[in-house]
């Protein structure tokens, strides 16, 4: 044993016999003078990093102070983790650098604010150890609980949703990079609940002081994958997941040092970290109380109302139950328009090839048409069904996505287009170039008679899922006037293996159309782990 290493087991041995709190003997070792260019980075270390994990939108208040918290939606308290730095905004793909200019913007906030403490301080301060301290509780606690709520959404997977049967349906062609990752993770929800635990083990682990060094180094791992991934496949979050491995990073710099003593220069090292002495009772508690506070809301409440999202309400997918008798894969062996029967042909832009009716309220069917392609992958909070749009989201080629209500007593489906053009406002006169608002109806576009027999959309939901955000979300979402393609469809079968619809289609033309149900065989294995109860 060199001579080094037994000094330095002697100092320890000798620090541990002092008859001292161990905090006060911790302290004692590390008191030092800070180099002055130590106390610089500091000072816009720390601007820049308490900037970064406050909210910065009258939004978020907002939220918090409109929360029922005797009704809870998982999105409630999703939406309280999940923010960033928002002091510029631009309008830019999702891939584009320019979603960092938020950070640049801090950090110049943060070397202006660091350079004029510098200069009120005048050096008279020795070290900010006290303040590097709690420095790091801030940073820990935002990135804990903001991976949390990030991990709920993959642990009880309705993050990246298993494909529907139109997705299933759809050329592999017609599917963006974007689109074909998720995909890739949601046919496998084993896999994504693997990801969900290592998200919130991080997270957890970064709730207490002596386990976050190993949180940080899983946190760091995991969303330097994600960040990675999302640059690759244009995937829309690099910069929210690049976020996190920031401040990962913050970290584990404070261990660097002994990591490269003990790993790198195989020397003896005592993990001697500085902690402040909390004297005052009324601090204790204050500090025991916030802890558990944070620990039962975002890793007690949250797991239950996410567990209960992913069962009932996930957010992705509809929440209300189809038709039964209707649901499967058909072919389309008659189709008339205006009376008129049109053969079947590969090249016909009128005549449906194929359509799937959901175990949910969707109905999609192929025409060599092509639709206008949707990137926005379909996340977001949308409290109604028909804004929930992960089936068409990412997909070219001619798959066409109606959202529809159904009147079970007269065999009727009202449908609705689940696209709607982006450049198209529901409030407001728009920006020029835009197309004008077509006037809405004001009238309710589906019978009285037979509105009396649909379901009402809040109260289809399960009981249990119900809560004050989708109470409020589905009124105020019903505002949006933007003009949908619909048609109106008669069905009628007595198994469900023949279906015939008959009724007006989105051009307004007479349609009569018989579907039989047809037994496709997916190479994919059927995983019986997936959201909603239909």
């Amino acid at each position: 044993m060199s001579a080094e290493i037994h000094s330095d087991i002697i100092k320890a041995q000798q620090a541990s016999d002092r008859d001292q709190p161990a905090e006060a003997v911790a302290n004692e070792q590390v008191v030092k003078i800070w180099k002055p260019y130590q106390k610089v980075l500091f000072r816009i270390a720390f601007v820049f990093f308490v900037l970064m994990s406050i909210p910065m939108t009258g939004e978020w208040y907002k939220n918090i102070v409109g929360i029922n918290w005797l009704h809870l939606h998982y999105r409630d308290l999703y939406d309280i983790a999940r923010f960033q730095p928002s002091l510029v905004r631009f309008q830019t793909p999702a891939y584009n650098l320019m979603g960092y200019a938020d950070w640049l913007a801090v950090l110049a906030v943060g070397i202006a604010g660091g350079l004029i403490w510098t200069a009120i301080d005048r050096g008279k301060t020795k070290n900010y150890q006290t303040l590097y301290y709690w420095l790091r509780v801030i940073v820990r606690y935002r990135a804990g609980i903001g991976i949390i709520g990030f991990g709920f959404t993959k642990l009880f997977p309705v993050q990246l949703p298993y494909p529907s049967l139109g997705l299933l349906n759809t050329n592999f062609g017609d599917l963006t990079a974007q689109k074909i990752y998720w995909l890739s993770i949601g046919i496998v929800p084993w896999y994504q609940v693997f990801a969900g635990v290592v998200e919130v083990l991080a997270g957890a682990l970064l709730f207490f002081r002596k386990t976050t060094l190993l949180g940080a180094i899983l946190l760091f791992g995991a969303l330097g994958d994600i960040t990675f991934v999302n640059f690759s496949y244009d995937g829309g979050v690099h910069v929210y997941a690049s976020y996190f491995v920031l401040f990962a990073a913050f970290l584990i710099i404070y261990d660097v040092p002994k990591l490269y003593n003990l790993l790198i220069l195989e020397r003896y090292t005592v993990s001697n970290n500085f902690y402040p002495v909390i004297s005052q009772k009324w601090l204790k508690y204050t500090r025991v109380i916030l802890k558990v506070a944070t620990i039962w809301i975002f890793l007690v409440v949250l797991f239950y109302i996410q567990y209960i999202n992913f069962r009932y309400d996930p957010y992705k997918q509809p929440a209300a139950k189809g038709v039964k008798e209707l649901r499967g894969n058909y072919n389309v062996t008659t189709f008339k328009i205006n009376n008129q029967e049109i053969p079947y042909s590969p090249l016909d832009s009128v005549r449906w090839s194929e359509a799937t009716f959901e175990n949910w309220s969707t109905l999609t069917f192929k025409v060599n048409r092509p639709v206008p392609l949707d990137l926005s992958n379909g996340g977001g909070s949308p409290m109604r069904d028909i804004n929930r749009t992960f089936e068409l989201t990412g997909v070219g080629g001619g798959q066409h996505v109606f959202y529809y209500q159904a009147d079970t007593v007269n065999h009727v489906l009202y449908l609705q287009d689940k696209y709607v053009a982006s450049n198209r406002r529901a409030k407001g006169k728009g920006k020029a170039g835009e197309k004008p608002k077509a006037k809405s109806d004001k009238k309710d576009w589906i019978p009285k008679e037979a509105r009396a027999h649909i379901q009402d959309e809040y109260a289809a939901i399960d009981p249990i899922a119900r809560s004050a955000r989708r109470e409020r979300g589905i009124p105020e979402e019903l505002k949006d006037k933007r003009k949908r393609n619909r048609m109106i469809l008669s069905y009628s079968t007595t198994d469900g293996n023949r279906i015939i619809l008959t009724g007006i289609n989105e051009r307004k033309d007479s349609i009569y159309v018989v579907l039989d149900k047809v037994n496709r065989q997916y190479a994919l294995k059927h995983s019986k782990l997936q959201a909603g109860k239909y």
